[in-house]
């Protein structure tokens, strides 16, 4: 495992891409957990999240993880350069000739896929645990970790996005191809996921529809990209302002949503490591 660590880090040393956008990923996503302290302007109004209840215990755990999770993204960009550089500049083919099996090749990459995944989760803990203590109305230690599961979820949503990204890199090699790959990929996800939606919900109406929706299982939530969604709901049900207008949230553990994740993971390892031995490099 070392050795591998020592291959990983002299290789992304010199690469500038791969520590930029490390070095921005780390620093908006600090940032981005701070937002609730700033004054936004929406819609020509003023809104201030945290007075919102977005660092309340516990919903705060929901909070700071699906919204750092939305730059998830931008560390992707990192994976998937760290991963085509290899084939656009022969690395890959010399360290084959050099000795390195095509199973400590995909080890490497998951080394540094859990290190950026563990190093992001931690942040996102630390800060959520600060800002909880220093900003939440409910401090109750059962309240306190009423959802740190979030936590978890984060972790496994952010591994199996990378784990995904791996994979497209391996089969695609070039960057670009790699984006709109996937990209490509999101839109037929989204297509699929409206027409069951439209079969689903056809000539429903109202409360019959919402029941459908909160009730039914569709099948497109097994997806790859979908799953990933569902691990952290979206948590904007849960401000204040929204509360008072009566609208109730009620938390469901994504059970089925974790399950899949694990899979597409193990899905995702195993087909780039079949890719690896199959082609001709």
């Amino acid at each position: 495992m070392l050795k591998l660590l020592k291959l990983e880090y002299y290789k992304n040393l010199n690469y500038r891409p791969f520590k930029i956008f490390t070095i921005l990923y780390f620093a908006i996503l600090i940032a981005l957990l701070f937002i609730g302290l700033v004054d936004l302007d929406v819609f020509g109004g003023t809104i201030n999240l945290k007075e919102q209840g977005i660092y309340n215990f516990p919903e705060i755990w929901n909070f700071t993880t699906w919204i750092v999770a939305l730059l998830k993204i931008f560390l992707g960009l990192i994976i998937v350069f760290s991963i085509s550089q290899e084939f656009t500049n022969r690395m890959f083919k010399q360290n084959t000739i050099d000795g390195l099996s095509r199973k400590e090749f995909i080890g490497s990459k998951l080394l540094t896929i859990t290190i950026f995944t563990t190093v992001s989760t931690l942040i996102v803990f630390i800060i959520t645990m600060f800002l909880g203590h220093q900003y939440s109305k409910v401090t109750d230690p059962a309240k306190t970790y009423e959802e740190v599961y979030y936590i978890v979820n984060y972790f496994v949503k952010l591994f199996t996005f990378f784990s995904f990204l791996m994979f497209l890199s391996v089969l695609l090699r070039k960057s670009m191809f790699v984006f709109l790959g996937f990209f490509a990929y999101w839109v037929a996800e989204k297509i699929l996921t409206g027409i069951e939606a439209y079969q689903k919900l056809s000539g429903m109406q109202g409360e019959q529809r919402k029941a459908v929706l909160e009730n039914d299982f569709f099948i497109t939530n097994l997806l790859p990209l979908e799953s990933m969604s569902n691990l952290i709901p979206n948590p904007l049900m849960r401000l204040n302002l929204v509360k008072v207008m009566g609208v109730k949230y009620e938390a469901h553990y994504p059970t089925e949503s974790m399950i899949a994740c694990i899979i597409w993971s193990v899905i995702f390892i195993a087909g780039s490591y079949w890719i690896l031995r199959k082609r001709d490099w």
